[in-house]
């Protein structure tokens, strides 16, 4: 294969994480055993550095429905919040019209957080079902997929003030013909909102069960830069947030209309410095996975031997690249515990495990092994009254500890 970003046949896998079913592919009870599995693997590319993985699973399938909310979480709807207000300050406060796009929109979260600010919103989402959410709510969302022909069809040619783009950048099948119409629909003094996973944190993290198939690149600055400059725009500033364990909220522009920023050029030394965008670094990193798959199965055979009954806390889509690569099923965790009703009387894709609404569970477990690591903080001031009474909530990714 071509790497997604320069087109180079210089690729070489670093990471394999098996044959794993689609993450996002909840299924009815009528459905267990019978979901398909994909190879789940990273290459890297040897001339621009980018990884990405070699196996993609048609966006039809990953993104025409699917059961995943944005605006089920306190935390994330507040760091949607914080960047509209942001962004507003920063580049459009004094504009009586203006306009922005959000691409992957979900249900709408994020745009409505913009149009309380007073802009003109417009999403774009390929799930029929969230389209159809944001639509009943009052945010004006095509669903489709973001591309150029998209731009031309809808006549959104130089047409928004922002464009935000939050964790949907990585998951492009069409990447250049969506980096493409993103040009294309920005006005000339516009501004593009990338908000994407750092391959930086998830290395350092050791957080591998944000590798999974809608994930298909893992940026880092020097990486999606390079995708940038390709399409004729340029990133001028950036900061890590610590939204799902670590993002980058990137702010492009037009190529050549401003300089970088300081903290924007500390960035990418500090990337430089820790050799982020070596080989060696994604190698030794596979290693480093391998090692948690043995601690973690260790923790659970351990507590079963003991006695305890355990419940996942959270059913994310990572959650399943950590269930299947680590091998967990009923054997170990009973149920997995959600807030997302969607996904009520569903059932993990290839852990097979029974998935419970959190607000009709009738027991506690002994331990809750945490799938939703990136909300950590908002678990633990939630369930205080459960650790309280001798709940453990244990993390099997832990971002805290490793940087002890």
């Amino acid at each position: 294969m071509k790497c997604r970003v320069c087109d180079s046949t210089n690729l070489e896998m670093v990471i394999d994480l098996g044959l794993q079913p689609w993450g996002n592919n909840f299924l009815k009870k009528e459905e267990v055993g019978s979901e398909p599995f994909y190879p789940l693997r990273v290459l890297f590319c040897n001339d621009c550095s980018t990884s990405q993985l070699d196996y993609t699973v048609k966006k039809e399938i990953m993104f025409g429905d699917h059961t995943y909310l944005s605006g089920v979480t306190k935390s994330l709807s507040a760091h949607f919040k914080r960047i509209a207000i942001q962004v507003d300050d920063l580049f459009c406060k004094n504009k009586p019209k203006k306009t922005v796009l959000d691409i992957g929109s979900n249900d709408g979260t994020q745009l409505q957080h913009f149009k309380e600010l007073g802009y003109s919103v417009t999403g774009v989402e390929s799930s029929k079902t969230t389209s159809e959410i944001a639509n009943k709510s009052g945010i004006n969302t095509i669903n489709d997929y973001f591309n150029y022909e998209l731009v031309k069809k809808n006549n959104l040619l130089n047409k928004f003030d922002i464009i935000n783009a939050s964790g949907v950048f990585f998951h492009l099948e069409e990447l250049h013909s969506v980096t493409k119409g993103i040009k294309a629909s920005l006005k000339k003094n516009g501004v593009f909102v990338v908000q994407f996973l750092y391959m930086k944190n998830i290395i350092e993290n050791n957080a591998f069960d944000q590798i999974y198939h809608e994930h298909l690149l893992y940026y880092t600055l020097k990486t999606i830069e390079i995708l940038l400059n390709r399409h004729d725009l340029s990133m001028f500033d950036a900061y890590v947030d610590e939204i799902h364990g670590g993002s980058v909220i990137g702010y492009v522009t037009h190529k050549g209309r401003l300089k970088p920023s300081e903290r924007l050029s500390k960035l990418r030394e500090d990337e430089n410095f820790k050799n982020i965008n070596d080989k060696q670094t994604y190698l030794e990193f596979y290693e480093r996975t391998k090692k948690m798959k043995r601690e973690n199965i260790d923790f659970l055979e351990k507590a079963k031997k003991q006695g305890k009954t355990i419940y996942g806390m959270g059913a994310p889509v990572k959650g399943n690249t950590m269930l299947n690569y680590f091998g967990i099923d009923t054997k170990y965790i009973d149920y997995l515990v959600e807030i997302n009703k969607l996904r009520k009387n569903l059932f993990s894709p290839g852990s097979h495990i029974p998935i419970v609404i959190e607000e009709e569970l009738d027991n506690q477990p002994d331990i809750y092994f945490v799938f939703a690591w990136n909300f950590k903080k908002e678990i633990l001031e939630k369930n205080k009254e459960l650790i309280e009474s001798g709940v453990e909530f244990y993390f099997p990714v832990n971002p805290e500890k490793n940087k002890q």
